[in-house]
């Protein structure tokens, strides 16, 4: 540690960098946790933001090589832990962060873990419709997994109350939050689909937050869902809660009531219906009586005046025309019908069609062929951007960019740089040249310390 004695005048430039030392040696590597905010990523690539908490701030950059390693893009307002080097930056004084790694925090890091699981169950096909199971219209025996305690089964069973319905309820206590609430869930699932004359099982909990709602986006409680063989309906949390389970169910409702609202039918209401209906259909079979009444009656007078009708010679006649003029127009349309299919058997052999088809199957070849250049082209295109990647990450323009220089002295014989690695390369008068990130600095060395 650099020490002065109390008399010494220090400059600027002296004092930055003594305390720029001191932050290296004592923060080599730290994780600090805070809010992202003021975040900006200018055209170089490189991100600055301010990390900070309830009482102070730091300035942070994340340099551009960097964020390749990163599997979230920033974004003001996270909360995020950093994990990097605390440096000084001499031009301003500021103390701040290199950034090499940043990770979410708090209900972020569970929001991921959603995403995640909810993608790879997408993928398996748990939430396909054609896995969906429909729903009876008058269930007589039902399965409710909740707590048995809370307000979501009250109002559920209010509502049961309310329609009068005398179907059988079944409840099975679970705990609907904590560490083992997943697994009592997903075992109550499984108990449920072995009872007998279950016809639909519910899953119901009032709202919360993400943590609060989590065992129900856990693997297993999806497995078990996906698994059952009785249709599960959810009503979990609020209409703006989305879990797992409910991407899984056979049906979701956005809250405990609106399940019961959905499958507990309203026996009042549909005994008023069965009333409307069947006054409906009485009604509608005494009118159909009427009109077959009538039509019995018409169809007699008919036959009475038919006798009259055959004994005439004219009528015969007429039949005989009548029936005559069916048969042609019968053989006249076979006749049509052969011709049509003899001319199209006859144009479907001609060359010409078949030089068509032959055009037609080289048109699909040449897009194909097209497509797969494209294909090759796209794979080398993304292959070469890969080398330029891992080039440019052992670059020593990439080092450069992260702070470091090359101090190089002119090579009398040859005119040309030769780089300095120690002291003993280089004396008091040298003239020499760093080359910075951007731009360089030709010096005179002063002095040289061999220790």
């Amino acid at each position: 540690m650099p020490s002065f004695a109390s008399q010494t005048v220090l400059t600027v430039t002296q004092l930055t960098r003594s305390i720029k030392t001191i932050l290296e040696n004592e923060y080599r590597f730290i994780r600090i946790s805070g809010e992202i905010s003021n975040l900006k990523t200018p055209y170089s690539g490189h991100s600055y933001f301010t990390l900070k908490d309830g009482s102070s701030q730091i300035r942070g950059v994340l340099f551009k090589q960097q964020k390749r390693y990163l599997n979230l893009s920033l974004k003001d307002g996270q909360q995020v832990i950093c994990f990097g080097r605390i440096t000084v930056y001499e031009p301003r004084g500021d103390y701040q962060i290199i950034v090499d790694t940043v990770e979410l925090f708090g209900t972020g890091k569970l929001q991921i873990q959603y995403e995640k699981l909810k993608q790879k169950l997408l993928d398996k096909g748990y939430f396909d419709e054609s896995q969906k199971q429909s729903l009876p219209l008058f269930p007589r025996k039902i399965v409710i997994i909740s707590s048995a305690t809370g307000a979501a089964i009250h109002d559920f069973l209010k509502i049961v109350k309310n329609r009068n319905s005398h179907m059988h309820l079944q409840i099975i206590p679970v705990r609907v939050q904590g560490k083992t609430a997943a697994s009592e869930i997903a075992k109550a699932i499984a108990s449920a689909n072995t009872l007998a004359g279950v016809e639909i099982i519910v899953l119901c909990r009032g709202g919360g937050s993400l943590e609060d709602l989590w065992a129900f986006n856990e693997e297993e409680v999806a497995e078990a869902i996906f698994l059952a063989e009785i249709p599960i309906v959810t009503g979990i949390g609020h209409e703006i809660d989305f879990t797992i389970a409910d991407f899984c169910a056979d049906f979701r409702c956005p809250t405990p009531t609106g399940v019961a609202e959905k499958i507990i039918p309203d026996n009042d209401q549909l005994k008023k219906r069965l009333t409307v209906l069947r006054t409906s259909l009485v009604n509608r079979i005494r009118q159909k009586i009427n009109i077959s009444e009538q039509e019995l009656d018409h169809r007699i007078k008919a036959l009475g005046s038919l006798k009259t009708i055959l004994s005439s010679s004219s009528f015969r006649l007429s039949m005989s025309e009548a029936m005559l003029c069916r048969v042609m127009e019968k053989q006249l349309a076979d006749k049509s019908r052969t011709v049509f299919e003899l001319r199209q058997n006859l144009e479907s052999k001609a060359p010409l069609s078949r030089i068509k088809l032959q055009v037609n199957r080289l048109h699909f070849l040449t897009r194909q062929l097209k497509q797969g250049i494209e294909n090759i082209l796209a794979s080398r295109q993304a292959e070469l951007a890969g080398y330029a990647n891992l080039l440019n990450g052992v670059s020593p323009l990439a080092t450069l960019a992260r702070g470091y220089s090359i101090v190089r002295k002119v090579d009398k014989p040859g005119g040309n740089y030769r780089v300095i690695s120690k002291v003993t390369d280089t004396f008091a008068g040298d003239k020499i040249n760093i080359l910075l990130h951007e731009g360089q600095i030709d010096c005179t060395v002063n002095t040289v310390q061999k220790d």
